[in-house]
């Protein structure tokens, strides 16, 4: 996935508006205008890297004069120590970039690595792990790059992408195959349809209407064991629900082909990493 420029830096001048505002009381009533510095971005924690070249951006936009050296690239597995980029420039600058910098790069490091470590739980299996369209007001184009950069895949970006049924859309409008119908009379041949099924029952009847993609929803591995064995390759076949750690694993083996998991971007826990300034005499 690549982001597009002009993305990043309004998700960054929002972050700076509401940091900065109008003035930064510490920074610009104690350092002088002209002063340099020079600063290290050091890994607290073990894990997948993303998000550093889109925090090196940040001071770029306060200081466009600024240096910097980035040695360890997104996608990179970094360890605890491991000193990630290293830039100088205004020291003002700097500060004022710090907290906006790393808020973006340990977040997005964080999705990284919690995507990452689900990929390699379905190594071997049929599986591709992918992310939900729960993202956070704003990042989801950063986060759904970050999945990426862990190894992981993008689901729909937005209403637009895909036609999908859930259980409330069928409820409201009364009739799986009805709905379906309706939805192949009015789409473009470009945009695919999903079905979100949850017994087996439901499963037959979404095969029928020729759905292209199905959510096996909340299934038990049992359930999702037998729903691959029916469809039998007709349809891509989408696990939702439920999803851990500790049960994607067994979920990956029912050889479904999808695993959906919304945790990988609401719910991670930011990665650890700090910016270490070198010491100036006064």
């Amino acid at each position: 996935m690549k982001l597009i420029q002009f993305q990043i830096d309004d998700i960054i001048k929002t972050a700076l508006n509401e940091d900065i505002n109008y003035i930064d009381v510490t920074t610009d009533l104690l350092v002088d205008d002209d002063r340099i510095s020079t600063a290290r971005f050091v890994s607290k924690d073990e894990g997948v890297l993303c998000g550093i070249d889109i925090a090196m951006r940040v001071f770029e936009l306060l200081d466009p004069n600024v240096e910097y050296n980035v040695y360890l690239k997104d996608g990179s597995s970094v360890n605890k120590g491991d000193i990630i980029a290293e830039i100088t420039g205004r020291t003002r600058a700097l500060l004022k970039g710090e907290r906006t910098a790393l808020n973006l790069v340990q977040h997005l490091s964080g999705v990284a690595s919690a995507t990452n470590k689900l990929v390699k739980l379905a190594e071997g299996t049929n599986a591709g792990i992918a992310d939900t369209r729960k993202t956070l007001p704003g990042l989801r184009a950063l986060q759904k790059y970050a999945v990426t950069v862990g190894g992981g895949k993008n689901h729909r970006y937005n209403l637009s992408d895909c036609a999908m049924l859930k259980d409330t859309h069928i409820d409201a409008y009364g009739s799986l195959t009805n709905a379906v119908k309706v939805l192949r009379e009015n789409l473009g041949h470009t945009v695919k349809i999903e079905v979100e099924v949850g017994s087996l029952d439901e499963l037959h009847e979404a095969l029928a209407t020729g759905a292209d993609i199905i959510m096996l929803d909340n299934m038990s591995c049992e359930l999702m064991s037998k729903a691959v064995d029916i469809t039998n390759g007709r349809a891509l076949l989408e696990a939702s629900g439920n999803v851990s750690e500790q049960t994607l694993r067994s979920i990956a083996e029912t050889g479904v082909d999808i695993i959906s998991v919304g945790a990988i971007t609401h719910s991670v826990k930011a990665f650890d990493i700090s910016m270490k300034m070198n010491k100036q005499e006064e």
